[in-house]
Order: structure tokens, then sequence, then C-alpha cells
């Protein structure tokens, strides 16, 4: 059991995922936006962060970027849920600091194991 952050302001997306990841027994916390999701991925320990890229205010790749710079964070597997996936969007999310990505839309039988694949 892992202890995971998503981070999506699409309410529809957010559930989905929070539902998928406590079905398989994890611990999830969700967020609708980038600042309350690297304030809550600061204080609450996580083992894996997932973000998407496309949100108001700051956007996945400013999160990663401010993600990556905090010592406290760095080791932590940061992932991109995206449905950006045109050719040059995989090597901008790893440069921004994503560690990979999983494609939206979401597929519910693979999204759990797509997700766990990046705790090993």
């Amino acid at each position: 059991m892992a202890r995971v952050l998503v981070i999506d302001d699409n309410a529809v997306n957010l559930d989905l995922m929070l539902y998928l990841l406590r079905s398989f027994g994890h611990q999830v916390d969700g967020c609708s936006d980038g600042i309350s999701g690297l304030t809550s991925a600061q204080s609450n320990g996580y083992d894996i962060v997932l973000a998407d890229i496309l949100m108001p205010g700051i956007d996945g790749y400013e999160f990663a970027l401010r993600f990556k710079r905090n010592p406290a964070l760095q080791a932590i597997p940061l992932v991109a849920v995206t449905a950006l996936a045109m050719p040059g969007d995989r090597e901008q999310v790893t440069q921004a600091g994503f560690n990979g990505y999983i494609t939206k839309p979401i597929e519910p039988r693979t999204f759990v194991l797509q997700v766990e694949a990046f705790l090993t």
C-alpha cells in the first residue's frame, strides 16, 4: 500500500483516480490545483505524486519544477497524468522533472498497475 497524492483540476478525473487507487488499498489524497498540491506534498510524506499538466494557475510543468527543486521531495516519483500525447510531449514532460507519464483518458483496468510500476 502506498501513500499517493493526485492533483487534477477536473473533478471527474480526480474522483476516478482517487476511487481506483483506494479500491486497490492505497491511501490517497486529492488536490484540484498545483499550489495546494505543493503544500500537501511538502507536509504529508507521499510515496508517489500524480499531476495533471493542463491546470489553471501553475500548470503541471511549473508544478514539476517547483516540486523537484525541493530537496525533501526530489526522490519522490512524480508522474504526469495527461492527455498530451503528441510528438515531443514525452520529452517536455521528462525535462520538466516528471519521472514518466500516464495518458488520458484513464483506462480503469490498467491505471493502478501503471501507477504501481513507478513504485518499484
